[in-house]
């Protein structure tokens, strides 16, 4: 069975991720690059059989991939950015595959700023990236789509997640990972040894490792010294662009022009006034 860390994309789904591969994947609580194997980010190309040539084969190719997880008798934590229902028809999981999610989720006027830098878009290209209901990525390699990930918009990929009924899921606002992030933390740790028939307590002093150790600063500076190999290369000068770059700093008070606030609002009022985005 799948246990799910999801999110639209920029959302801070690879700090959860980050945190839960320290915690759940290794002795102190001391987190290493290397430990996020252990939660491996779905679609990608080893849970198929062979290169996947279009968008339609790889959707027909989600459930089949899943099967064979589900074979191994095994609980396997994954991270995915996929709108959580069907792509013509074929939905992305179900209940016979799907243990439990978490799902998290941000403020869309900072959402906007990080899919500019993460993507390489201007401001209004990015606005049109997060209101495309028919939206979908894929890092393609040679014409292999075994990324392919639907995303819809941002609105529709919330509610996809935050409404449905049919598993166990704990919502995180990315905002809290920095207003209450033990709390936050601690939160998850529970949730997740409730998810998984887990009887022990919560280890505090690993927790406190695994919150330290995946700081936003931290995380930053790994990146800088060693790398990151999810970092997306920039089509200009092929450089790589930073992946952890303004975390808790991107302020879209500051950054975001009046206009695309105003937009993101109107386009998103619902789910912001749900969320408490809005008053």
């Amino acid at each position: 069975m799948i246990f799910w860390i999801a999110s639209y994309p920029k959302s801070g789904n690879t700090y959860i991720r980050s945190f839960l591969s320290a915690y759940y994947f290794s002795d102190s609580g001391q987190f290493d690059f290397d430990l996020l194997k252990n939660i491996k980010q779905f679609p990608n190309p080893e849970f198929f059989d062979g290169p996947i040539k279009t968008i339609e084969d790889a959707a027909n190719n989600w459930i089949f991939s899943q099967r064979k997880i589900k074979e191994k008798k095994k609980i396997k934590m994954l991270k995915t950015h996929n709108f959580l229902g069907a792509y013509k028809g074929q939905p992305f999981t179900t209940v016979d595959y799907t243990l439990g999610a978490i799902y998290v989720v941000r403020d869309p006027r900072n959402v906007i700023t990080s899919v500019m830098n993460h993507f390489g878009l201007n401001v209004d290209k990015a606005f049109e990236f997060m209101t495309d209901i028919q939206k979908g990525t894929s890092f393609k390699i040679e014409d292999d789509f075994s990324t392919y990930t639907f995303l819809s918009d941002w609105s529709n990929h919330y509610k996809s997640w935050a409404h449905s009924k049919n598993f166990r899921k704990l919502i995180i606002k990315y905002e809290d990972l920095e207003e209450n992030k033990y709390e936050t933390f601690r939160d998850i740790v529970v949730f997740v040894n409730a998810l998984l028939n887990r009887t022990e307590r919560v280890d505090k002093k690993k927790l406190e490792n695994a919150v330290k150790s995946t700081n936003f600063n931290v995380l930053k500076n790994l990146e800088k010294n060693k790398g990151f190999g999810e970092a997306l290369y920039s089509e200009k000068d092929k450089k790589k662009r930073t992946f952890f770059n303004l975390g808790f700093n991107n302020r879209w008070k500051k950054l975001l022009r009046e206009d695309i606030r105003e937009n993101l609002e109107s386009n998103f009022r619902s789910e912001m006034k749900e969320l408490g985005y809005l008053d």
